[in-house]
């Protein structure tokens, strides 16, 4: 667990001295505040009400006690476990298996899942993904996401600001070729930071929702079998909403969980590997 955090802390500082040397080079310091005020109200709101935003466009529907016991109880008992509020519970009605967790805080979160994972898996492997879910809240890796994606569009900003004013600093312009390079690639090398600290928070989510459920079988299970399923099931909201992609589980997508550097999702089978050493 302490790794995982040592390597989101080490390429939240990458992304952010990858920042101060765009702003550096591009917009001095004047833009470099410009793109982060930006950046910064932006993801600020969405991480307000991105909560409310999602389970919208998923067409989530709110369930309790009465109205969903086996998913409601599973969660209660779950956050219990784990010593945390409990969280709203909301059931998608699609057939692809999937889950996702959302909310700014412990305070205010929500984990959902879709009917077809609740078909498809045992209550043993049910249990390891509400888990991992609860994890993801538990550890706040929204929160971490939302910091990550401030920095990354505010140095998507500030290469946009650099071609529209020609980029240079304090009236003195570097050459050309550079300047393309800077603008062309910053962009690019900060989705590639924002990226690997998402795959690094899912192997994080992962040993935490192991240990929350005191299985880490379940999981292993459930996430190979989910992603077998998955792969010929669309997931119309995902597919309309791929920024929304690297909440689920398992890449909703029916592109694949591609297992390269442009991936929001660790290769599954490197995620099972680990969760069976848990044993």
């Amino acid at each position: 667990m302490y790794g995982n955090w040592l390597k989101t802390s080490v390429l939240m500082a990458g992304i952010i001295a990858l920042f101060g040397a765009v702003g550096g080079a591009l917009g001095g310091q004047q833009g470099m505040l410009i793109a982060l005020v930006l950046g910064g109200g932006m993801n600020l709101w969405a991480y307000w009400f991105s909560d409310k935003m999602v389970l919208k466009m998923y067409r989530a529907r709110q369930v309790d006690a009465a109205t969903s016991p086996y998913l409601f109880n599973m969660v209660q008992e779950l956050a219990q476990r784990a010593n945390m509020p409990m969280p709203k519970v909301y059931i998608i009605d699609e057939k692809q298996p999937n889950a996702f967790a959302t909310g700014r805080n412990p305070e205010n979160a929500a984990v959902a899942a879709t009917s077809g994972i609740m078909q498809l898996l045992t209550e043993r492997e049910l249990r390891g993904v509400m888990a991992h879910e609860l994890a993801h809240v538990k550890n706040r890796d929204i929160l971490i996401s939302t910091i990550t994606a401030t920095i990354a569009g505010a140095i998507a900003t500030l290469a946009r600001f650099g071609m529209i004013a020609g980029g240079g600093r304090g009236g003195q312009r570097s050459h050309p070729a550079a300047q393309i390079l800077v603008m062309l690639l910053a962009p690019m090398a900060a989705m590639l930071i924002q990226m690997a600290v998402s795959r690094t928070r899912e192997f994080g989510a992962d040993r935490s929702g192991a240990e929350i459920a005191n299985d880490p079988g379940a999981l292993a299970d459930a996430l190979l079998k989910i992603e077998s399923y998955a792969k010929g099931i669309p997931l119309q909201a995902a597919e309309e909403h791929p920024a929304t992609a690297q909440m689920m589980i398992i890449n909703p997508l029916l592109g694949g969980n591609f297992r390269s550097l442009f991936s929001t999702h660790p290769a599954t089978k490197d995620r099972v590997a680990r969760l069976r050493a848990m044993r």
